[in-house]
């Protein structure tokens, strides 16, 4: 019986985390409440509360959960949350191992660039939620950072700045890929952004 009942939360929970990513897209995290959230499920503001405490940590479940899910980032206690296909990927530093890691995140981008661009909204309008995509970043340089480490790649000082070079690139280039006129098809940009890479982080 219990067993059930928490089976059953935790999809009440999903289904809210659903609904609020479908009305932050569709009304922006500014003009969505509370109850348009409860309503698209059909519930209550009181069974929104039994989940999240307020919108805003709704939007970092969406940032911490979701993302990671679809990147299939794992916990980490030392960085919060790792992808360990990019730190191996780092660490290996080979041009296609590096691209092979950039093309199957690529896929994920449709998944992604919400979540990204609503983080950035609900960081704008409210104080707690700031830097909230900048530190789930910061995650990621984490493993690029570790991937050089254990290759025993650059000099110390380097290692993390490179991460954040990397991780600048990606994040532009995934926000834009859909909407930028940069004169390439998707795998001509995939393989300029692998190229971009191992100019950064890889093994020579």
């Amino acid at each position: 019986m219990a067993s059930l009942r928490e089976a059953k939360k935790e999809m009440t929970r999903r289904m809210l985390l659903d609904a609020g990513l479908k009305m932050f897209t569709g009304k922006g995290y500014v003009a969505s409440t509370v109850e348009d959230i409860a309503g698209e499920v059909g519930t209550t503001r009181m069974t929104f509360y039994a989940h999240f405490p307020s919108k805003g940590e709704l939007m970092k479940a969406l940032v911490a959960e979701r993302l990671n899910e679809v990147l299939q980032r794992e916990r980490s206690a030392e960085h919060g949350s790792t992808a360990l296909g990019l730190v191996e990927a780092v660490r290996e530093g080979s041009r296609e191992a590096l691209e092979a890691w950039l093309r199957r995140t690529s896929e994920q981008w449709p998944a992604i660039h919400p979540i990204i661009r609503i983080g950035r909204q609900a960081a704008a309008a409210e104080p707690e939620l700031r830097d909230l995509v900048e530190r789930w970043l910061e995650e990621a340089i984490s493993d690029v950072e570790d991937g050089l480490v254990a290759a025993g790649r650059f000099a110390p000082h380097q290692r993390r700045f490179r991460g954040v070079l990397a991780m600048a690139q990606l994040d532009y280039v995934a926000q834009n890929w859909g909407s930028a006129d940069w004169k390439l098809d998707r795998e001509q940009m995939i393989e300029e952004l692998a190229s971009s890479w191992f100019d950064l982080l890889g093994a020579r």
